[in-house]
C-alpha cells in the first residue's frame, strides 16, 4: 500500500538559515516508516531540505521518500538491521554533571548555524540543547521537553526525539572549526519521555573518513533508562553556502 501527503517545514524547524534541521527532517520521514521487528529506519538526506515549500512524502511497504517540486528527492528512509545501532549506546552521566557540561557548549560563542532548531542560541522556539564536551570526548546536555512538543497527550512526539538526537552527536565534532551538516541518520525510539521530564542526552564521535564524520547519541529519561538512540553521518560543508 502506498500513501501520499504534502508537508511544509516551517522556519522554526530550520538548521542552517535557508534549510530545515537535518534531524527534524529525518524524523518526519523516518517516523512514517517506523520500526518493525529487528529493523529500524535509516534516513539519507540527498539535499538541503527546503523550508516553506510543498513537499510530497510517499510511504510504501519498503521505504518513505520526501520529494521537492520537480520530483527531486530530498530524503529517503529505508529499513536497516538494529545491529547498526550496536555501538550507539553511550554511557550516561548524572543530570547535574550534564547540566555542568553545558557551560562548555561551544555553539554559544561560534555556531555555524545559530538558528538551528535543536541547538541554535538564536532560535527562540527551538529545543535549546547545549551539548558540551566532557573530558573523555563525550558530549552531555540536559533536555526538558516543552508542552509544544506533543500534538496530543503528555508524551513527546517522535519527530522531536529525532531532532533531539541530532546535534549532541554533531558537537562531539569540532563543529565551529569543521562545520558539517547531517547526511544520514539511523534512529530507534525505545520509549517517549513525558513533557516536562528532565532528560540527559549523550553524544560521541565514532570516526572520520575524509569529509565524513560518524557520531552517535543516546537519550536517557529521568530514571536513567534509555529512551532512544541514533547514529549519524555528517558531511563537511562551507556554511556560507547554507546561510
Amino acid at each position: 500500500m502506498t500513501t501520499r501527503e504534502v508537508l511544509r517545514i516551517r522556519r522554526r524547524f530550520r538548521g542552517p538559515e535557508r534549510s530545515a534541521n537535518g534531524g527534524y527532517t529525518a524524523g518526519l520521514v523516518g517516523t512514517r516508516l517506523g520500526a518493525t521487528g529487528d529493523a529500524v529506519p535509516q534516513v539519507t538526506l540527498r539535499m538541503p531540505p527546503p523550508l516553506r515549500t510543498d513537499l510530497e512524502l510517499t510511504t510504501s511497504d519498503g521505504n518513505a521518500v520526501l520529494r521537492a517540486p520537480g520530483e527531486t528527492v530530498v530524503a529517503l528512509a529505508e529499513p536497516v538491521s538494529t545491529d547498526v545501532l550496536g555501538d550507539a549506546v553511550i554511557d550516561p552521566v548524572q543530570y547535574d554533571e550534564a547540566r555542568a557540561a553545558e557551560s562548555a557548549y561551544r555553539g554559544l560563542r561560534n555556531h555555524p548555524f545559530p538558528g538551528c532548531y535543536a541547538c541554535g542560541p538564536e532560535n527562540d522556539h527551538g529545543l535549546h540543547l547545549r551539548p558540551g564536551l566532557l573530558g573523555d570526548g563525550r558530549t552531555a546536555c540536559t533536555w526538558t521537553p516543552a508542552p509544544a512538543l506533543a500534538e496530543s497527550g503528555d508524551l513527546v512526539d517522535p519527530v522531536h526525539l529525532w531532532a533531539a538526537l541530532d546535534c549532541p552527536g554533531g558537537w562531539s565534532i569540532d563543529l565551529d572549526g569543521r562545520p558539517s551538516v547531517l547526511g544520514r541518520m539511523t534512529a530507534c525510539i525505545d520509549a517517549r519521555p513525558q513533557l516536562g521530564e528532565p532528560c540527559v542526552i549523550m553524544g560521541r564521535k565514532l570516526g572520520e573518513d575524509g569529509r565524513k564524520t560518524f557520531t552517535a547519541t543516546t537519550l536517557y529519561d529521568s530514571d536513567g533508562r534509555i529512551v532512544a538512540r541514533a547514529k549519524h553521518t555528517w558531511i563537511l560543508v562551507d556554511p556560507a553556502l547554507f546561510n
